[in-house]
This record gives C-alpha cells, sequence and structure tokens, in this order.
C-alpha cells in the first residue's frame, strides 16, 4: 500500500539504516474516538482535522512519522458505524479496504466514555482481520488512575490484543511509546515517503477539510453529517514587478447542506457566523499554503446529498 504521491524507494537515495522499517498503520474506533487528534500527535503536526462531533473525518488521511531507524504512515479513517445512509455504508466500505492493506491496526477506545455497542461492533469486526491489533486508550487525560485501569481491563475483554496502550494525544503522553510500538511491527523496508513530507493529502482537500472544521465549531447537532465543502478554484493574483510579499491566492468554497434551515444555520444572523467560518479557516489555509488567502465562501442546498449517488459522486464521495 503506498499513497499517490509516495515514491519508489530507489528514487529516495541510500542514506538510511539497514535495520530500518517502514509501512502503513491504520486507526479505527467509533465516531469521536479521538483518531484524529492521535494522527496530529504521532505526526507532532496538524494533518487531520478534529472536532467534538462525530463523523468529523471523511476521507483516509494519511500522516507521515520520521525517526531515525523507521519511517510510520498513518491511515486515519472514518469512523466505523451502523450506516443510516448511502454515505454512512461508503464510509464503512472504505474502512474495511483500508484494514486489508495496512501492516497494523491501532483500535482507539476513548478513556472517558464507557465500552458500548458501537466499540464491540468494531471488535468483532476486527477479529476478522489477520492483521494484528494494537488497542489504545484514548483520552487518558480525562479520567482517575483507577478509572483508566478499569478501561483498561475492559478493553482486554473485549478481545485478543498485541498491546494495550493508554494515550493522552493533548498531553502527549505514551505518544512515542505507542510510535515505537508501532515502528516494531512495520516490515523492513527503505522510507516509503522522502523526509519531510508529513501528508500525502492534496492540498484541495486539506484546503475543504480546514473549511468543513470551521464551520462545525458551535453548530447544532444535526448539522455534521449535512454539511459537505468543495474547492471550486485556487487562483493566485497577478504580482507586481518586485512586491516580496508572500503571493496572493483568490480561494472559492462551496459549503453543501441538506436544508434552507441548515444554509441558515450557517451563515448566521446577518453573515455573522459565515465572516466567523471564513476567518477562522482563512488561518489555517494561510499556514497550509504559505500565502495570503482572500477566502470566498458560498453556501449551497443539496437537498438529500447523502442519500444521492450523484450527489455523493459530485461532492467526492
Amino acid at each position: 500500500m503506498a499513497g499517490p504521491n509516495a515514491l519508489e524507494p530507489h528514487l529516495i537515495g541510500h542514506d538510511w539504516p539497514e535495520d530500518f522499517r517502514a509501512g502503513f498503520a491504520c486507526l479505527v474506533g467509533r465516531p469521536n474516538a479521538g483518531k484524529s487528534t492521535l494522527t496530529n500527535a504521532l505526526v507532532g503536526q496538524k494533518v487531520a482535522i478534529t472536532s467534538g462531533r462525530p463523523q468529523t473525518t471523511r476521507h483516509t488521511v494519511r500522516g507521515v512519522v520520521h525517526r531515525e531507524h523507521g519511517q510510520l504512515v498513518l491511515v486515519d479513517t472514518p469512523g466505523l458505524h451502523r450506516p443510516r445512509t448511502l454515505l454512512g455504508q461508503r464510509l464503512n466500505d472504505l474502512v474495511r479496504e483500508t484494514l486489508a492493506e495496512v501492516d497494523v491496526i491501532v483500535f482507539c477506545l476513548p478513556a472517558d466514555e464507557k465500552i458500548g455497542p458501537g466499540d464491540r461492533f468494531i471488535a468483532r469486526e476486527l477479529t476478522q482481520q489477520r492483521t494484528p491489533v494494537i488497542a489504545v486508550a484514548t483520552k487518558a487525560d480525562k479520567v482517575s488512575r483507577a478509572d483508566l485501569a478499569a478501561h483498561l481491563l475492559d478493553i482486554q475483554a473485549l478481545g485478543e490484543w498485541a498491546e494495550i496502550v493508554p494515550v493522552s494525544a493533548v498531553r502527549g503522553e505514551q505518544v512515542d511509546v505507542l510510535t515505537d510500538l508501532l515502528l516494531a511491527r512495520m516490515p523492513l523496508s527503505p522510507p516509503l515517503y522522502p523526509s519531510g513530507e508529513l501528508t500525502d493529502e492534496p492540498e484541495n482537500v486539506m484546503i475543504a477539510e480546514l473549511v468543513r472544521e470551521a464551520a462545525l465549531e458551535g453548530v447544532r447537532d444535526e448539522l455534521p453529517h449535512s454539511l459537505a465543502v468543495v474547492v471550486e478554484e485556487v487562483t493566485e493574483r497577478p504580482r507586481e514587478k518586485g512586491d516580496q510579499r508572500p503571493p496572493l491566492l483568490d480561494v472559492r468554497v462551496d459549503i453543501y447542506v441538506e436544508r434552507d434551515s441548515q444554509k441558515a444555520i450557517v451563515i448566521g444572523r446577518g453573515g455573522s457566523r459565515l465572516r466567523e467560518v471564513g476567518t477562522r479557516a482563512r488561518h489555517g489555509i494561510e499556514a497550509l499554503l504559505g500565502a495570503r488567502v482572500y477566502l470566498d465562501l458560498h453556501v449551497r442546498v443539496a437537498k438529500d446529498w447523502q442519500r444521492d449517488p450523484k450527489l455523493l459522486q459530485r461532492l467526492g464521495f
């Protein structure tokens, strides 16, 4: 398994140690289990959007962890769940395809929540995989030591796991331990990605995810599932000779919802909320692209897009 921008090993050079290991790890768990936050902590930089809302991740996001003796390519999948829509079915299919192709699976179970039907559903799915599974108690900083110990015992009772590790991605606790455990299970291999490359996500996908993350902040519960973002155009404005400032990019983005009432929520009174979304997203996009950005946001209604195969395809699912 290799990302579309991964280089063939012979193109990168031959300066890696003989015991160098490189491969792929997949993070799975029910929605809002802390997978994206853990991905960002392992990579050491934001490559996956995070939100307190379930179903934040809709694409497999690859983050690349570089170490002296190894390289770990992280695949952050949508949360496995019992699907209620065509979109939900497609997201689950995406996860299952990924599980069959990686070297190790990381099963995330948040320590601040009791193990429930969703966790048991995923555990049953994972027992059908030949790939080794490391179970991770995420959000370990949110509970007492006694509660964490009880949670670890509950995880152990769920199935046969290669390892069980408590981690706090927010505090960085045990993140290096998990990295070492994952690298130890990678095959001997030259690097798959050049040094310094942290993700192979296309820029347009990253821009869309930053806008969606900003749009999800502080909205009602029904909105996250109904929100999709498409980057329509990114163009650079002409520069005057001698202008030493970073380039200025015009970025035009469409935010899709399913109903007029949802459109009103995203826009807010007098457009106030949409302006907040634009400001928040623009800062992230400028950091991503290393350029000044004029962000042009439009909110559009695509009725019941989650159940419409043609609309799903148009919106990138």
